[in-house]
C-alpha cells in the first residue's frame, strides 16, 4: 500500500533533501579542518653540549669526569682495562685537581658553560616564542633526557636536535647521538627527529667567527700570529674514520678567506689531550711555546670549536697557556672569546634549525 503524504509535509520533506548535501558537506568540511589541525606538527628545537660539573668541588667533579670519561665514545679502550684504572687511579687523582681549576672560574651563576649555554636557549626562545627550546647536556645536569622530557610535556611531536660542536667528532656529535636513541627507546611513543649533524663550514657561522675575530684585532691591534686553537681527539679516531681533523681544516679555510688574511698569519693547532697515546697535532701549548721561543710577539687565540666559553678556554687557554706564551718570550696574548650568547651566534642557530620549523 502506497503512503500517502500531505501537501505541507511533501513540501517540508523535499526542502530538507535539498539542505541535506549542503549539511553533510558542512560536516565533512569541519572534520577535514580538525584533521588538518592535528596533522599540525609542532616542533621544539634541542640545544646539546657536552656538560659540566654541578659545582667546583672534587665529589661534583668526581661524578662528571665518572660519567664523561665512561662513554665509549670518549674513550674506547678495553672496559676490562679502563674500568680500573678510571676508578682506581684517574678519578681519585684527577677529580681534586680539575676542581680546584673549577674555582679559578666559577662564575655566581655557576659553571661559565651552564651559564653561557642557558643564555644562548633563552635568546633563542625569545626569537622563536612559538617554539619550545630546551638544553640538554651529554653528561651532568641539565641531562639530555630532561631536554627530551620537557619538550614532549610541551606537547611536541618533532624534535630538531643541535649539538652545539661545529665540527663533527665520533667523541662529541656521535655521542648525543647515541645517548638520544637510548632515550628514546625507552619511550612508547617517539617524535620525529632531524639531527644537524655540524656546520663547520656554514657561512653565518664563519661570518660571526671573523667578526669577533675583527673586534678583537680593533680592541686589541693586529696580531702577529693567530692562533686558531681546536679541542684534539686521538689520531686513532681519526685514522679509523673520524672526519673531524677536515671539518676543524674546513672551519680554518673559510675563517682565514673571510678576514682575508695571508696563510702565513694563521696557525691552526689541537688542545686538551688525554692520555698517553698520540693525539692530534700540532699541541696547542707546546706550539706557543716554540712560537714564544722564535720571537713572535703578539698572539691571538681564538677556540673556534667551543660554542660557549668553558674550562678548556677560559682556564687552558686563556690563563695557562698565555703563562707559557709570555715566559717562553711573547710580549702580547690576547684570548678571543666564544661566540656564547652573541646576537650573530643567535641568528645562526635561528638559520641552522629554520628548514626544520
Amino acid at each position: 500500500m502506497a503512503l500517502r503524504l500531505s501537501g505541507k509535509f511533501s513540501s517540508y520533506l523535499s526542502q530538507q533533501l535539498v539542505l541535506l548535501p549542503r549539511f553533510s558537506a558542512t560536516i565533512i568540511n569541519n572534520l577535514n579542518q580538525q584533521e588538518a589541525v592535528m596533522r599540525q606538527t609542532k616542533t621544539g628545537i634541542l640545544l646539546a653540549n657536552l656538560g659540566t660539573p654541578d659545582a667546583p668541588t672534587p665529589e661534583a667533579v668526581k661524578r662528571y669526569l665518572k660519567q664523561f670519561l665512561s662513554d665509549e665514545r670518549v674513550v674506547d679502550t678495553s672496559r676490562l682495562l679502563w674500568w680500573p684504572l678510571l676508578r682506581g687511579v684517574i678519578l681519585p687523582l684527577r677529580a681534586p685537581r680539575v676542581a680546584k681549576l673549577y674555582q679559578s672560574i666559577w662564575q655566581e651563576g655557576g659553571s661559565p658553560l651552564l651559564v653561557y649555554s642557558r643564555e644562548q636557549q633563552q635568546a633563542l626562545a625569545e626569537r622563536l616564542p612559538d617554539t619550545p627550546v630546551a638544553l640538554g647536556m651529554s653528561y651532568g645536569s641539565p641531562s639530555l633526557e630532561s631536554a627530551v622530557d620537557e619538550l614532549l610535556a610541551n606537547h611536541v611531536d618533532h624534535i630538531v636536535v643541535l649539538p652545539l660542536y661545529p665540527q663533527y667528532s665520533c667523541s662529541t656529535v656521535a655521542a648525543v647521538w647515541d645517548e638520544l636513541a637510548r632515550i628514546l627507546a625507552r619511550k612508547r611513543s617517539i617524535p620525529g627527529v632531524s639531527f644537524i649533524r655540524d656546520y663547520a663550514d656554514d657561512n653565518s657561522y664563519i661570518t660571526a667567527l671573523a667578526n669577533s675575530a675583527r673586534a678583537s684585532f680593533a680592541q686589541h691591534g693586529e696580531p702577529d700570529l693567530l692562533l686558531l686553537s681546536y679541542h684534539g681527539i686521538p689520531q686513532r679516531y681519526a685514522d679509523e674514520g673520524d672526519d673531524y681533523p677536515q671539518r676543524c681544516r674546513d672551519t680554518t679555510r673559510e675563517l682565514v678567506s673571510a678576514l682575508g688574511l695571508a696563510p702565513e698569519k694563521v696557525m691552526m693547532t689541537f688542545q686538551s689531550r688525554f692520555g698517553r697515546e698520540p693525539w692530534l697535532t700540532p699541541y696547542t701549548d707546546e706550539t706557543l711555546k716554540m712560537l714564544g721561543e722564535k720571537g713572535i710577539g703578539h698572539i691571538q687565540v681564538m677556540c673556534p670549536g667551543f660554542a660557549a666559553d668553558c674550562l678548556e678556554t677560559l682556564e687552558e687557554i686563556a690563563l695557562q697557556n698565555r703563562e707559557i706564551f709570555l715566559e717562553a718570550g711573547g710580549k702580547k696574548y690576547e684570548y678571543i672569546p666564544a661566540l656564547n650568547a652573541a646576537p650573530e651566534h643567535i641568528d645562526m642557530m635561528l638559520k641552522l634549525t629554520a628548514p626544520y620549523l
